[in-house]
């Protein structure tokens, strides 16, 4: 039988990295992450793991030592921040601070933990953003050169689409699996699942009404094979955090101008479909009704349409998404839904909604939209454990 693998899960956030490998037989020994909430919501959900909470610059080798066996761990992972990277924004990616080369900080991490392996993930926009505004030199190459540099010189990367994976979300990602042994073969998960539109992925949970205040605890009779993988402990290796009852279907409250907007959207439409409809004295008229307001944002209230799989779930998931059947927007059960967190996993850190304003402070949507979808890292893990199997023989 395979040995179990140990990791270490750096810029952890709420779980996601380790919810899927721990499905895939991994043990997670320690995770460090900077947000609180995150970390509330990462130790309610994985007890047996050591979170550090701190800015990962601040932690020592003294901290992670104690923890690990004495020849090291095999695996850590390093999912820093995106924004810097991210193309989702007007302005975010022209921002060069030290959030871009806080891919140091795993590099570090695994060479005091003595990783076979490093993994990093991050948006695929990573590969084309510069150093610097007036630089040549590219982030990722800098990335490559002192993966080298650290002794990680056996490297294989690639962009995945996390539908091929069985998320129900059009979310690429890319990764580096890097090796401290440079005759270890390496390759990254094959891609061979069907695209799960938004009906299957929220099926079983019932509908809330905006404003009413009362969450939805009860499943209903809708089933699809994605809504039994949700809830399947087993497979998740979840089994002491099974709920009897649905966490986190709270819906929200909304303004009657905003109900109005959201039911003059069709499956696929949002705001900007709204702006282009609706012009001259219409426009204004419905803009004096504050059912459009003044500034048209681009990715904002865009209905879900039930047999596709949802667009990529950010941090922004409240404002950017409207319900494909109902005139509401989604539940933080919902956003969890299309990021395959399992139904057992209680986001219990931090408020349902806080102003984006402090980079210290994530609420419920924010921890969801961040985090790297289960079910991707779930098959970064079976690999992973065939890697080891193949290359430890």
């Amino acid at each position: 039988m395979p040995r179990q693998l140990t990791h270490i899960d750096c810029f952890a956030g709420p779980g996601g990295i380790c919810t899927g490998l721990h499905a895939a037989g991994l043990k997670t020994l320690v995770a460090i992450e900077y947000i609180k909430s995150c970390c509330e919501t990462y130790k309610a959900n994985h007890p047996e793991v050591h979170v550090i909470h701190s800015d990962i610059r601040e932690v020592t080798a003294e901290q992670i030592l104690p923890l690990i066996p004495e020849d090291g761990v095999d695996v850590v992972t390093s999912g820093m921040p995106c924004e810097t990277f991210s193309t989702a924004g007007n302005t975010s990616r022209s921002f060069y601070d030290d959030r871009q080369f806080l891919f140091r900080e795993g590099i570090r991490i695994a060479k005091i933990s003595k990783a076979k392996m490093i993994l990093f993930e991050n948006v695929p926009a990573i590969t084309s953003k510069k150093t610097a505004r007036d630089s040549n030199q590219l982030i990722v190459d800098v990335l490559k050169k002192e993966l080298k540099e650290a002794g990680y010189g056996n490297y294989t990367e690639v962009v995945l689409d996390s539908t091929k994976f069985g998320v129900p979300q059009k979310r690429n990602r890319f990764f580096i699996l890097a090796c401290r042994f440079p005759d270890w073969w390496l390759l990254s998960p094959e891609q061979h699942r069907r695209p799960i539109g938004v009906g299957d992925a929220l099926a079983g949970l019932p509908n809330v009404i905006a404003n009413s205040g009362i969450e939805g605890k009860d499943y209903t009779d809708s089933h699809s094979d994605y809504e039994r993988l949700m809830r399947d402990d087993v497979f998740w290796k979840r089994e002491e955090m099974t709920k009897s009852q649905i966490t986190n279907h709270m819906p929200m409250k909304h303004r009657e101008c905003t109900l109005k907007r959201f039911a003059l959207l069709k499956p696929g439409e949002s705001l900007k479909t709204l702006f282009d409809r609706y012009t001259g004295d219409e426009r204004d008229r419905l803009q004096a009704k504050r059912i459009l307001p003044k500034k048209m944002f681009i990715k904002r209230n865009y209905r879900l349409k039930m047999a596709e799989p949802s667009p990529t779930v950010t941090s922004h998931c409240l404002d950017e998404f409207v319900h494909p059947k109902y005139d509401r927007a989604l539940t933080v059960r919902e956003c969890a839904r299309l990021q395959s967190f399992p139904d057992s996993y209680d986001f219990v850190g931090g408020p349902y909604i806080v102003p984006h304003i402090d980079r210290t402070v994530q609420d419920k949507y924010e921890q969801i939209g961040d985090a790297v979808p289960p079910l991707l890292a779930y098959a970064w893990g079976e690999q992973i454990n065939r890697l080891f199997e193949i290359n430890e023989k």
